[in-house]
């Protein structure tokens, strides 16, 4: 699937390729420590904000993914 915005195509495939590599050798056998994908999800994450500013997406009122957002504040 390419991303939203075409510079950022690539950028997705290298994180998804990185991202699939490590769940299957590591995450899923249990060596879950590290974030060798870290700065490539920051590198894409940025080429998107500046496609989706480019293009004029409306993103008011969406939630995004990141750290801290896995619970909300009133879980418990």
């Amino acid at each position: 699937m390419n991303s939203v915005g075409e510079a950022c195509t690539e950028l997705k495939r290298e994180y998804d390729q990185c991202f699939n590599r490590w769940f299957a050798e590591k995450f899923l056998k249990g060596e879950s420590a590290g974030d060798p994908c870290g700065q490539l999800f920051k590198r894409y994450q940025l080429c998107v904000q500046k496609a989706i500013k480019e293009k004029d997406i409306p993103i008011e009122g969406l939630e995004f993914m990141g750290p801290n957002k896995g619970k909300t504040e009133n879980s418990s």
